[in-house]
């Protein structure tokens, strides 16, 4: 967490100076990495695409003005730079980044260090508290829907036994962000989806008035008309009664426009 970026170095006789100094960069990578992301971002920005971002995406927190693709080139060029001993100082750069931003744009930045692939073996369901707490404090659409089908959908097909009774749980709580990420989970999981547990994430939201709950079942089937297109059709037709209309047409899409399907039941 991020007390370890502050612990003392040992300052043992046994350890060489060479040692010292690897522990000192990987204490302070968190710092630095945090630093210079601030730094490409501020000199990248755009003022005018900020202002249109920020407006767009209903923000307090201002934009730099740097698309997400860049944010992505960015984090892909510095991160190599600063790396990681322990998964706690990977996490320390997560949520400094996070915590302390300034623009929206460091947030996405925090969410690409989660991500990295060099990184991957560390995103288990030990680092569970840690999304939440992205999904959370995030609390919008553009970061959720980055995490949910990303880093939850990774734990999910790495630890399905661990995550599913958290995804359950989080589909029924209170918190509209967590069911969304509940329901969006699986969005790339195509083949391995579990139909059981999309169905199950879904029920406990499937008659609520909430917009992006509305919006996110309906991708969710949308998402997985392409690969199993006779379930989303079945499962529209034998819940008509209680799915939104904006669900219905959302899950059916694809199929619509391809004619599989002549109207939304």
């Amino acid at each position: 967490m991020l007390g370890a970026v502050t612990r003392p170095l040992a300052r043992s006789p046994a350890i060489s100076r060479g040692e010292i100094a690897a522990e000192r960069a990987g204490v302070l990578a968190p710092v630095a990495l945090a630093a210079e992301l601030a730094s490409a971002l501020r000199r990248g920005g755009d003022p005018q695409r900020a202002r249109r971002q920020q407006a767009y995406m209903k923000s307090a927190l201002p934009f730099h003005g740097v698309t997400v693709p860049r944010v992505r080139q960015l984090v892909a060029a510095i991160l190599p730079r600063h790396p990681f001993a322990e998964v706690e100082f990977w996490e320390a750069a997560i949520l400094r980044l996070w915590r302390n931003a300034s623009h929206r744009e460091q947030r996405y930045a925090a969410i690409e260090v989660l991500l990295a692939r060099r990184y991957s073996g560390w995103l288990t369901p030990q680092r569970w508290p840690l999304v939440e707490d992205l999904v959370v404090t995030g609390a919008w659409w553009d970061y959720v829907d980055a995490i949910a089908p990303n880093a939850v959908g990774a734990m999910l097909r790495t630890h399905p036994d661990e995550t599913k009774p958290e995804l359950l749980r989080w589909a029924e709580c209170e918190n509209v962000w967590k069911r969304r990420a509940a329901i969006l989970a699986q969005l790339k999981c195509k083949d391995s989806t579990d139909e059981d547990l999309l169905r199950a994430v879904i029920e406990p939201s499937i008659s609520k008035q909430e917009f992006f709950l509305r919006k996110g079942i309906g991708w969710a089937l949308r998402n997985y008309s392409y690969t199993r297109p006779a379930f989303v059709i079945d499962y529209v037709r034998d819940n008509a009664e209680r799915l939104s209309p904006l669900a219905k047409r959302e899950a059916l899409k694809a199929l619509l426009k391809a004619g599989t399907v002549a109207a939304p039941p």
